[in-house]
């Protein structure tokens, strides 16, 4: 699994011109799901998304966590995050799950940041073409891949 978390000041998504799910502060986070993805990479990175320390403490300091800051999520699904771009200008994306794949462990992944956050989670719609539009505080953005967790 590939995650962009996204620190926002403000975030939400748009399916058909309906807002589908909006926050203030908190985190956008993209993920995409490759074939080889399972239930131990679902629980270590909703584990790890949930307790990163990007929002800043009373010093100024990046030391406190989505959790402990009280913020929310929109966790939104992106196969193009396993683009690959190594052979000419069209990218492929071969090593993204095929929905009967990627559905389940996405719900998966949901439910795991639910649980590790303590409270509802809003979604994309998975398939959707979505408008997603944020205001990226600081600017923060990180990248995690489940496959480099050592």
């Amino acid at each position: 699994m590939i995650a962009v978390i996204q620190r926002v000041s403000s975030a939400s998504v748009t399916i058909e011109q309906v807002v589908k799910a909006s926050i203030g502060t908190g985190l956008l986070v993209l993920v995409g799901i490759e074939d080889a993805d399972n239930a131990e990479d679902i629980d270590w990175l909703a584990a790890k998304i949930v307790n990163l320390r990007i929002f800043e403490d009373d010093q100024g300091v990046m030391n406190v966590s989505v959790k402990d800051a009280g913020g929310d999520m929109i966790v939104v699904s992106q196969f193009t995050l396993h683009a690959s771009t190594k052979k000419g200008n069209r990218p492929s994306y071969i090593k993204a799950a095929k929905p009967e794949v990627a559905i389940p462990l996405y719900n998966q992944f949901v439910q795991a940041v639910e649980t590790q956050l303590a409270k509802a989670v809003q979604t994309g719609e998975f398939g959707a073409d979505m408008k997603v539009a944020l205001l990226n505080d600081g600017p923060v953005t990180i990248i995690i891949d489940t496959k480099n967790k050592t």
